[in-house]
């Protein structure tokens, strides 16, 4: 687990946050804790009812419900939306997001098991209000994935892809959002060749855009890629990571090796004011790095390789 240095607010934060939470109270109790901390002044709390094929689910889902609400010691106005019944990862996540921004104009979204540095709220709230204008950006981003591994110099960048591990966006954003992409067949033909030159990205997004249009993936976040992607939208990154993915392990809806490099990764703080000088050179090397290493038909073969290869050997036979 990874131990951020110590933060001092420059001042209280004014951003509401969107708190998803499921049935893990263990990744639910980090996560919540450092909301604590950033006292938000208005706390969404939207739950997925339980699977009724899963034996037990129902006490889980149930004591997570109680835990947060239960902890909630600060001066906040407190918002639930809290299922009765399963929808699934694609309409439960999706509909409280809508729910979300029914109520706000702009605000952060965590999910349970995507643990923020203290100055990640400020960090979104900074960039917010300084965007809020601006069509062109999508989110804001705490999760620096590719900056960090190439030394940006600069607090933050921009690249095509929304990396929604710790995000916040905008009402005028999500408005556009559409489940379904239901104008997938309009721009199937010219769509995934205009996102990159890198074939195995092109193959990629093509082929998984024609699996959600086809209803095959019970998911939410490659509909706001395809958002992003076919608007020319924008996801801010900041050049260190703000945000800890806790949440790998057998327990998990999609993120189950506790062993990959994405897991449990170093948080950092940033300083707060940001310095707001963002370069084009600083968002092609992003956008290079998640084609090639993210999201591209040979990284998802290899990313299947070694899956099975840490069950059969232990170890990752690539690199």
């Amino acid at each position: 687990m990874s131990t951020p240095q110590p933060f001092t607010p420059p001042h209280p934060l004014n951003t509401a946050v969107l708190f998803l939470v499921f049935n893990r109270l263990d990744t639910t109790k980090q996560v919540f804790e450092a909301i604590r901390q950033a006292k938000t002044p208005r706390l969404y709390i939207a739950a997925d009812g339980a699977r009724e094929t899963k034996e037990g689910e129902a006490e889980k889902v149930q004591a997570v419900r109680d835990y947060v609400m239960e902890n909630i010691d600060w001066d906040c106005e407190v918002k639930t939306l809290f299922r009765e019944k399963n929808l699934g990862c694609k309409y439960a996540v999706s509909g409280a997001i809508t729910w979300f921004f029914e109520n706000e104009e702009q605000g952060i979204i965590l999910e349970d098991d995507c643990l923020p540095s203290q100055s990640f709220f400020w960090y979104c709230e900074e960039l917010l209000n300084k965007y809020k204008n601006d069509e062109t950006v999508y989110l804001i981003s705490g999760d620096a994935r590719g900056p960090e591994s190439f030394g940006m110099k600069e607090d933050y960048g921009f690249c095509k892809y929304p990396m929604i591990w710790g995000w916040a966006s905008w009402a005028r954003v999500w408005q556009n959002y559409d489940p379904e992409i239901s104008d997938w067949p309009k721009v199937r033909d010219t769509l995934p060749a205009s996102i990159s030159t890198y074939k195995p990205t092109v193959r990629f997004w093509k082929s998984t855009f024609e699996q959600l249009y086809r209803k095959e993936i019970d998911t939410w976040d490659f509909q706001f890629t395809y958002l992003l992607l076919k608007n020319g939208g924008k996801c801010i990154v900041p050049k260190i990571n703000l945000i800890s993915n806790v949440g790998f392990g057998a327990d998990a809806t999609h993120t189950f090796s506790p062993e990959s490099e994405a897991a449990n990764r170093m948080r950092f703080e940033i300083k707060i004011p940001l310095e707001h000088q963002p370069s084009i050179f600083s968002e092609e090397m992003i956008n290079n790095f998640y084609d090639r290493s993210e999201f591209s038909s040979k990284s998802f073969v290899v990313r299947i390789i070694n899956k099975l290869s840490r069950l059969i050997v232990g170890r990752n036979l690539i690199q």
